[in-house]
């Protein structure tokens, strides 16, 4: 068992950390508890939590469809109408429990319902525990743009359980380790050559604390977003783009397939800038492909691309700001990216 100390929360990380959830409720008065899961979650999962903790037999249980398009302002009005019927208030506890749409939604819900209550977070998902249940960003997605609407707000606290990776399909497992492999490339070299070949990886504990450590310094050194976390967008820019446009289309991408390539398409970019040489550009192209599969093709006109573009949080001005790899293991931020180098990255994409 390990903890992980954030802004003003901790993260309790390891195989009895639901024995950790047990003893956090038992030191703490909350007038009542809802648990906000998918249908997932709730089969898999719930039932660990009530064993591990039996107050929580007692919690309302409130269970959305899984998948991005419903992490989005209905779904929040319909939850929000269940706490106002059900009188919840500012004691009132939100458990989190399931992978990054729940801990988006969750957390937004909870922080603006009644200026903001109480919520925890229980990933379920390896991208949940190795990045979206630290740091207090909470959002939803709103007129197809990814988290287009959102707070910083921190919860009371998160507990990550890895052996509820036990319940993912190799798919859901591979959109998580895109995430970890992004910290990596951003932060830790060391990591990065750790990470050759996945399928030799036994247990992953080690490699999503360290993830989680990575992504903590981050944060702790700029909790608001302002400056250097911006880094953990890497990827993000042109991956949020095309999560965007696939959904628009009325299909479905995992996350962490929309972000593997971003994550190549942008470090073409910065071999273009010449932050990165050509020999890392290909070992980060090539180690991509082989580990992830991603989309073979930017199926997109270019317009609608930089469309989607145009609504990114980082940009200033009118420009596209991007966070870049100055080498494999750092990143830089705020580098203004113009539609040349875009567009060639995207012709290189399509060509390999």
């Amino acid at each position: 068992m390990a903890n992980i100390k954030s802004n003003g929360y901790t993260l309790y990380f390891g195989n009895n950390a639901l024995l950790s959830l047990n003893s956090f409720l038992i030191k703490r008065n909350y007038s009542r508890c809802f648990i906000l899961c998918d249908e997932n979650s709730l089969q898999h999962c719930l039932p660990h939590v009530v064993i591990a903790c039996p107050q929580l037999g007692k919690a309302d249980i409130i269970e959305v469809e899984s998948g991005e398009q419903n992490k989005s302002m209905e779904t929040c009005t319909n939850i929000w109408e269940i706490f106002l019927e059900q009188k919840a208030d500012k004691n009132t506890l939100l458990i989190n429990l399931g992978g990054g749409v729940i801990s988006d939604l969750g957390g937004f819900m909870a922080s603006v319902f009644k200026r903001g209550i109480p919520f925890i977070h229980i990933p379920t998902s390896l991208l949940a525990m190795a990045d979206a249940c630290l740091g207090g960003k909470n959002g939803i997605d709103f007129m197809g743009i990814k988290n287009s609407i959102g707070t910083i707000a921190r919860p009371e606290a998160v507990f990550v359980c890895p052996p509820f990776l036990n319940t993912l399909d190799e798919h859901h497992v591979l959109n998580g380790w895109v995430e970890v492999f992004k910290m990596a490339l951003i932060a830790d070299k060391k990591m990065w050559n750790a990470l050759s070949d996945i399928t030799q990886v036994g247990d992953p504990s080690a490699f999503i604390f360290r993830s989680l450590e990575l992504k903590n310094n981050i944060v702790l050194k700029d909790p608001l977003d302002n400056a250097q976390r911006k880094v953990l967008n890497f990827g993000h820019s042109l991956g949020h783009a095309i999560e965007s446009l696939v959904m628009d289309a009325g299909e479905d991408i995992l996350h962490g397939a929309a972000v593997c390539a971003g994550m190549i398409l942008e470090s073409h970019i910065a071999m273009q800038k010449k932050f990165i040489t050509a020999k890392d550009y290909t070992e980060i192209k090539t180690r991509l492909i082989r580990t992830f599969g991603p989309m073979k093709t930017i199926p997109f006109d270019k317009n609608e691309l930089l469309e989607k573009l145009g609504q990114d949080k980082k940009n200033k001005a009118g420009t596209y700001r991007f966070s870049l790899l100055k080498k494999i293991g750092a990143c830089a931020y705020d580098v203004e990216v113009n539609q040349k180098q875009i567009f060639k990255a995207i012709e290189a994409y399509n060509k390999a």
